[in-house]
């Protein structure tokens, strides 16, 4: 069974509940999220499409990484 990301959760559920989303973002460039503080702050109500977004990335390639990594995707 696949694991599920929703896009409009909040990065904190989701690290909560899949830790390596955490690494996984971090290599996509969330650099931020891994900062002290930030997860139990910031991560409360960023979402992952709010962070594609205010990175002007390719929602895609994000996606795209995610799911090579074992997640499915949920717009």
């Amino acid at each position: 069974m696949k694991k599920v990301l929703k896009l409009d959760e909040s990065i904190f559920e989701l690290v909560g509940r899949h830790p390596e989303v955490m690494e996984i973002m971090v290599e996509l460039g969330f650099h931020d999220i891994a900062k002290p503080g930030m997860l139990q702050t910031a991560g409360r109500f960023m979402t992952l499409s709010k962070g594609i977004k205010l990175k002007k990335m390719d929602p895609s390639t994000v996606k795209l990484t995610f799911e090579q990594r074992g997640f499915k995707v949920l717009e």
